[in-house]
């Protein structure tokens, strides 16, 4: 689940390095790697209330192998940037400041990408993994975003991915309704999924059906991906969305009716070729519009999938429910 970190102008960019650091010590980062990222806070922060309008900072605990880092995407709605490859020269500003503060994220990040269009925001990404050492999955890019409904505590969403070589299975879960029993029921979704791979997404979904009974219930979608056949397999119950969009071809998912935990018929699976460049999957929960394209979006499919993941949440984020998005991309 990300941490939502709001900065509507300068005033909060303190206590957004506060909150920050104090992340990066709960997950174990060292002193010298919360420097970094207080060091990136402070300056995702700035360059929120210097240039964006404000925005939000999403802060989340990312896992890879036995490594724990931590992954900050500053977005805002803001007039945009102008010129990326200007603004990440030191000495380039347009509010008179130092100009340096993209530059130095990108320096401090282990990871950076950045996403902007004139007049619609930005949203930049850094990543910082232990001691610098970049955890980088040789066949697959995945990011997401899940975040609570408003003065939620918990998220009623949830999700999870496996891998096996280059077949890699993925989950999103959206417990019915939010607060704490529809975590209950997301949660113990997710930990039936990771429990173990399963080639088979209908034989997954199925047995997240029985064993969600004692729970409220869940929708839920789960998308297996073999990298090296191009083509995905994707099994819904409930109203969980999503597409796979490669060599310029978009497949949406179909998902059958029902909630898994108390009613389901028939599960089908859906087989979807994902040949040809640009493999981009995606899927989320109702607590995002599907009325979206990534045609609108020039270039977006080229950045890193978390950034594609929080560009979505921004945009089509419905605001009154728990929302999730997951993006899988071939590993560039």
């Amino acid at each position: 689940m990300n941490t939502v970190l709001a900065v509507p102008d300068a005033s909060y960019v303190a206590g957004t390095r506060r909150e920050v650091e104090s992340m990066a010590k709960s997950i174990g980062l060292d002193e010298e790697d919360c420097g970094r990222a207080a060091l990136v806070a402070t300056e995702l922060a700035a360059n929120l209330a210097r240039h964006g309008n404000g925005g939000e900072v999403l802060a989340q605990a990312i896992k890879a192998d036995t490594a724990t880092g931590l992954e900050l995407i500053a977005i805002d709605r803001g007039p945009g940037i102008a010129s990326i490859a200007d603004s990440l020269r030191d000495g380039s500003s347009t509010c008179g400041s130092a100009g340096t503060g993209l530059g130095a994220i990108r320096r401090q990040a282990d990871e950076f990408d950045i996403f902007s269009t004139p007049g619609k925001g930005a949203a930049v990404l850094a990543r910082l993994w232990p001691s610098r050492r970049s955890v980088v999955n040789r066949f697959a890019q995945i990011g997401s975003v899940s975040v609570p409904k408003r003065e939620e505590q918990v998220c009623g969403d949830s999700l999870g991915v496996l891998q096996t070589g280059t077949t890699v299975s993925a989950m999103v879960v959206d417990g019915l309704g939010h607060g704490v029993l529809a975590h209950s029921a997301a949660e113990e979704a997710r930990r039936l999924f990771c429990a173990g791979f399963m080639p088979s997404p209908a034989a997954a979904v199925q047995k997240i059906h029985a064993g969600l009974r004692a729970t409220r219930g869940a929708a839920v979608g789960i998308v297996t991906v073999d990298l090296a056949a191009n083509r995905a397999v994707f099994c819904g119950l409930g109203n969980i969305a999503g597409l796979a969009a490669a060599g310029g071809n978009v497949r949406r998912f179909v998902s059958m009716n029902g909630i898994a935990g108390h009613t389901a018929g028939t599960l089908r699976e859906f087989i979807y070729p994902c040949e040809g460049a640009g493999l981009v999957i995606v899927m989320h929960s109702d607590g995002i519009s599907a009325n979206w394209s990534l045609d609108r979006y020039q270039g977006l499919s080229a950045r890193h999938a978390s950034l594609i993941a929080a560009v979505l949440w921004r945009d089509c984020g419905r605001g009154r429910d728990d929302a999730t998005v997951l993006v899988l991309k071939r590993a560039p």
